[in-house]
């Protein structure tokens, strides 16, 4: 007797594809508000750009189908935050969140010293990356071995500090914007000022408001999320933002179409007056985003990273369909 061939699963969810600008609420999880807004948009796929504590608020871009493509671009990007340092305490965690330390007087803080020692913490810095955060030990996040009691030995590294501005100072509250590189830790930032004053700090407050080419006041509500897919998934999808708007540092390079017919194969091709090393935004001869290309030693340009993205007229006729 014939087997039947094995069933395939279906995949839940439609094809959505784009980034979404969500700002994450208060007390709850990146994976939790990712969780959401894939459930709201009904997508088969989404993965989300950094994670964010959760008692920190603010940007969080979310990339839906294709776009969970460009997550490590965005990933490694420069990121901004709006926060507050308490100073005058020590907490295990570093934000308010932990137990204390050590408590010492602020008495004898003045802008001038807190801005003095602000201005050693520019430029290339090293930082040791706190027991509460989500880099891994041998598969696991620190913050579950720090729960359990268990310190391992961390490496330090170096992260560049491009701007750390003095916002407020209401003694002991000090109200800081800082705009670092990839892997930067706010709450390090926090407790390293704190130590270079002699008096202690942890982060009171936390708001993300830059990631890349992207700011917090651009960003959507779970809440005004809620609302708009009460109207519909078209109305919905006008929140989402074209993959390419994640890649604009990098040049953009158009193929002609016998050009882009290679490269969407996997291949590498010559492409006259392209720029002569790095990453490229690459598009089709009618202007459609078909990928990240990279310049080769041999100057031709090979697809790095390709996306299927459906054409402008499989758009209307999806939307179409929807409405």
């Amino acid at each position: 007797m014939a087997q039947s061939p094995p069933r395939q699963r279906k995949r839940r969810g439609r094809p959505v594809n784009g980034i979404l600008l969500l700002d994450k609420p208060i007390g709850v999880s990146s994976n939790a508000a990712l969780q959401t807004a894939k459930r709201l948009f009904g997508a088969a796929k989404a993965g989300h750009t950094g994670n964010l504590d959760v008692e920190a608020t603010g940007l969080l871009p979310v990339c839906f189908g294709e776009a969970t493509k460009i997550c490590q671009f965005l990933l490694d990007a420069d990121k901004r935050y709006l926060s507050e340092f308490t100073l005058g305490r020590r907490t295990t965690t570093g934000d308010s969140e932990g137990e204390t330390v050590y408590e010492r007087p602020t008495d004898d803080l003045t802008l001038a010293r807190i801005e003095d020692a602000i201005a050693g913490f520019r430029g290339p810095i090293e930082q040791l990356p706190p027991m509460h955060s989500a880099l891994k030990h041998k598969g696991q996040p620190l913050y579950k071995l720090a729960h359990q009691g268990i310190e391992v030995e961390r490496q330090k590294r170096t992260v560049t500090i491009h701007s750390y501005q003095v916002m407020a100072f209401d003694n002991p509250r000090l109200e800081v914007a800082v705009s670092c590189s990839k892997g930067t830790y706010v709450r390090t930032l926090a407790e390293d000022l704190g130590e270079v004053l002699g008096c202690g700090g942890y982060v009171s407050r936390l708001r993300r408001d830059g990631v890349g080419p992207y700011a917090l006041a651009d960003a959507w509500t779970l809440e005004r999320l809620e609302w708009l897919a009460q109207r519909g998934e078209a109305e919905l999808d006008r929140s989402l933002l074209p993959i390419d708007g994640a890649l604009q540092l990098m040049p953009r390079v158009d193929l002609t179409a016998e050009s882009s017919f290679y490269v969407e194969r996997g291949n590498a091709v010559l492409v006259p007056k392209a720029p002569t090393s790095g990453l490229l935004r690459l598009y089709d001869d009618v202007g459609r985003f078909i990928g990240v290309g990279e310049v080769l030693s041999d100057g031709r340009v090979a697809p790095r990273r390709l996306f299927r993205l459906p054409t402008a007229e499989a758009q209307d006729e999806s939307a179409r369909s929807s409405a």
